[in-house]
């Protein structure tokens, strides 16, 4: 395999350098930070044209906390759309037959469904607190598409829950809503913070993704990408979901955070529910053991501390 990831020093990227080089595999990362801008379709196939990948995993995106993707909207539906478009003409330019693999967070899901399965992802319109990210999900996976019928350019989509895991951003509106809170529970006992604020009202319920996780499926899929069931979008799922009340909860027991906690409801909530159907999951990878959510939270908290002072 020769591997190009795009968006490598990112959070779900850089958990997915850690695990291709735990492997011993040989990759080529990139990002923004490091020199390359996915909105230029030319520098992207120059970059290509040079490294001629046979499999590309794409962690590249524009994206943050639900206050940062709503004040920030047409910024980041404008940065996402060329980032897609600009990575597929390139692509196709220069390396139609490496197999692309896409994560699609479950933003792109309609924002009345309960439980969300693959087959109805298309069913309704999006949350107003992600359409920004949310409608470059969706452009996402038609680009794709529609590069297969001309080019025959082959990718794999896995619907992502909500993600949380070491090298997320220290800043609250840039990081994952669990990262987030772990982060700022971090911060709020090295300083003797006397109150420590939650956004929103705590009642949205979201299902949680260990991003080591997510990069040991990648793997998975870059080991055996013709199994049945990949040739569709496929959820990365456990279909359990916790609030975020109950998750204040359980991060406070780790830390005996004895200061105040508020609420601060000017946040949106987002969605009320965001919890993904694992009937395909479980066919697709039918041994897969997901990560103690206990144990993901002591090592996200360790990564956090590691990092201190932000």
């Amino acid at each position: 395999m020769k591997i190009v990831l795009f968006g490598a020093s990112g959070f779900a990227g850089r958990n997915v350098a850690d695990m291709l080089s735990s492997h011993e595999v040989d990759f080529v990362g990139t990002s923004l930070t490091q020199g390359l801008d996915l909105r230029d379709p030319a520098a992207t196939a120059a970059f290509l044209r040079e490294h001629q990948p046979t499999h590309i995993i794409n962690c590249a995106a524009h994206v943050g906390s639900l206050n940062y993707v709503s004040q920030q909207a047409a910024t980041v539906v404008a940065d996402n759309s060329r980032m897609v478009l600009g990575m597929y003409e390139a692509v196709a330019q220069e390396c139609p037959q490496a197999l692309v693999i896409n994560p699609i967070a479950n933003c792109a899901y309609p924002a009345t469904a309960g439980i969300f399965r693959e087959s109805e992802w298309w069913d309704g319109h999006l949350h107003r607190s992600v359409l920004s990210y949310g409608t470059s999900r969706r452009l996402l996976w038609a680009t794709a598409e529609c590069f297969d019928m001309q080019y025959g350019v082959k990718s794999i989509h896995l619907l992502t829950p909500n993600m949380y895991g070491p090298y997320d951003s220290t800043d609250p509106n840039k990081a994952h809503a669990l990262n987030a809170l772990i982060a700022k529970f971090v911060k709020a006992r090295h300083t003797q913070q006397l109150e420590l604020s939650v956004w929103g009202t705590g009642v949205a319920i979201r299902e949680w993704l260990y991003a080591p996780d997510f990069a040991r499926l990648v793997w998975d899929v870059l080991q055996n990408p013709d199994r049945p069931g990949l040739s569709q979008p496929t959820n990365l799922a456990q279909n359990n979901g916790l609030s975020v009340k109950e998750l204040v909860g359980i991060i406070q027991d780790k830390f005996d955070y004895q200061g105040r906690l508020t609420w601060d409801t000017s946040k949106p909530d987002g969605a009320r529910k965001k919890v993904m159907d694992d009937a395909k999951f479980r066919e697709v990878f039918p041994r897969f053991k997901f990560t103690d959510f206990q144990d993901g939270i002591a090592e996200t908290v360790k990564y956090y501390e590691s990092v201190f002072p932000y």
